[in-house]
């Protein structure tokens, strides 16, 4: 490999070194995916169905793999082993379900014209490359690369290099499972290699999850190469606790939507939006269940709540309370960082909080939770929509009716009622405004990486 330098990933629970990789250049980054684009020739030439038999094939192999890929994502990131077990299942599980729809979401559809017949056929682009964060770290590439996969496309993945391990992991399961070389290709390499493999003539489309700092700058490259591009970017979403909700399941569900991944997910529920009616009985019972969370060593199958990725994350959290407890919030539980080694933050929840708050301001990566008391659904409504983010959001109420007519009026690509906001293998993916655009998942993901081919037959 040619390699222009070397770089550690740490453990964030320790702080200790766990491994140095070899950073490619970009000559040879490009010549990786130069071979992909030669193994997509013959790929796209497979039937879907054939396809789908490698990919229920990947799904065993990642249960095989599990214990071996879920160390390494928590030794990489942090996240508690038991989530990662989970999280290499949903992986398993959800290409057994993409395997089993695929072939419908692909199959050709056929157009009534005037005495003619048209068909319109999802055929695939070519190499499509994956820009993925360190977050779920198999999930996130098991969402995208799917879906493409079975299209047709073959995925060059360049991951976040604070997870390689996991990501050569990830490219040992598809050789373990079948695939030819190229079909499906890992990069080790940095920012620097990014427009010029977005530019690539190899390259036919481009899939970015992270930030919408770093989305809007892929955007503008894929836009001045002409790629097409799908981006799931930040988001800030609301948990609405209307007056008429279960108030108990509501603070359970909460917790865990705040805590999962230590507070490192996109679709964190991350402000609390509660009609006064029930605040205070939901505030009680919510502090209580956060405050029931484990913080500790990941590995153990106890912990609940993990550290964060990395110092500059812990500090960002300091930062988030310094500046609402300034503004006049108040702390009702945590607040500040684990004394001794690892970026821990504990747990927090802050009321008293405004719009001026940074932490209600910008995407919170970390398990901090705001609670606003509201006066009704209208208010909830108008504060929820009052965010530049647009990618998930949750109400609570016992009359499901009244979820649905609320859920239409909010400014999002996903609404869950008395529920946790999740992905789901059959269901679109995806956010509006500045959480990205396209969708990931279901039938919708699977063709926004096809050419939608329209097709005549006339008269001879």
């Amino acid at each position: 490999m040619s390699a222009s330098e070397e770089f550690w990933t740490v453990n964030p629970a320790t702080e200790t070194r766990l491994a140095s990789y070899p950073m490619m250049d970009t000559e040879f980054a490009l010549r990786q995916v130069r071979r992909s684009a030669e193994a997509f020739t013959s790929w796209r030439e497979r039937t879907v169905e054939e396809r789908c038999e490698l990919l229920l094939s990947l799904a065993k192999t990642l249960r095989a793999m599990s214990a071996r890929c879920s160390r390494t994502m928590t030794h990489e990131m942090g996240k508690p082993i038991k989530q990662s077990e989970a999280e290499m299942e949903k992986c398993a599980w959800s290409l057994e379900v993409l395997a089993e729809e695929a072939p419908e979401w692909l199959k050709e559809e056929e157009v009534k014209l005037d005495g003619e017949k048209g068909i319109v056929s999802f055929e695939p682009l070519g190499v499509i490359l994956g820009i993925m964060p360190w977050n779920f770290p198999a999930w996130q590439v098991v969402r995208f690369a799917g879906p493409a996969l079975a299209a047709g496309n073959a995925v060059v993945l360049r991951h976040s290099n604070v997870v390689p391990g996991t990501a050569l992991l990830l490219q040992e399961a598809f050789r373990e499972a079948g695939f030819a070389d190229g079909v499906f290709n890992v990069l080790i390499t940095g920012h620097h290699s990014t427009e010029y493999l977005i530019a690539s003539e190899d390259v036919r489309g481009v899939s970015f999850t992270g930030s919408t700092e770093a989305g809007s700058r892929i955007a503008s490259l894929a836009s001045k190469y002409l790629k097409k591009s799908v981006l799931e970017l930040g988001g800030s979403d609301p948990f609405i606790v209307l007056n008429d909700a279960d108030v108990p399941k509501a603070a359970q569900v909460g917790a865990e939507s705040r805590l999962i991944n230590s507070g490192q997910s996109c679709i964190n529920a991350k402000r609390f939006i509660i009609t006064e009616d029930v605040y205070e009985q939901f505030r009680d019972a919510f502090v209580k269940e956060v405050q029931s969370y484990i913080v500790g060593d990941p590995l153990d199958p106890m912990t609940d709540v993990g550290p964060l990725v990395r110092e500059a994350a812990l500090r960002e959290c300091e930062s988030l309370v310094r500046d609402a407890v300034k503004k006049g919030a108040r702390v009702l539980t945590g607040g500040q960082r684990r004394p001794g080694r690892g970026y821990f933050f504990e747990p927090t929840v802050l009321e008293n909080v405004s719009q001026k708050m940074k932490v209600m301001e910008q995407e919170v990566f970390g398990p901090i939770a705001p609670l606003v008391k509201v006066k009704d659904e209208e208010e909830a409504i108008r504060f929820a929509n009052a965010t530049p983010f647009g990618l998930g959001a949750a109400i609570w109420t016992r009359d499901t009716e009244r979820g649905w007519r609320l859920g239409r009026r909010l400014e999002a690509g996903a609404v869950f009622v008395n529920g946790l906001v999740r992905s789901d293998p059959r269901m679109p993916f995806g956010g509006v405004k500045d959480s990205g655009y396209g969708r990931e998942l279901s039938k919708f993901g699977i063709r926004e990486f096809t050419n939608v081919k329209a097709m005549w037959a006339c008269r001879a």
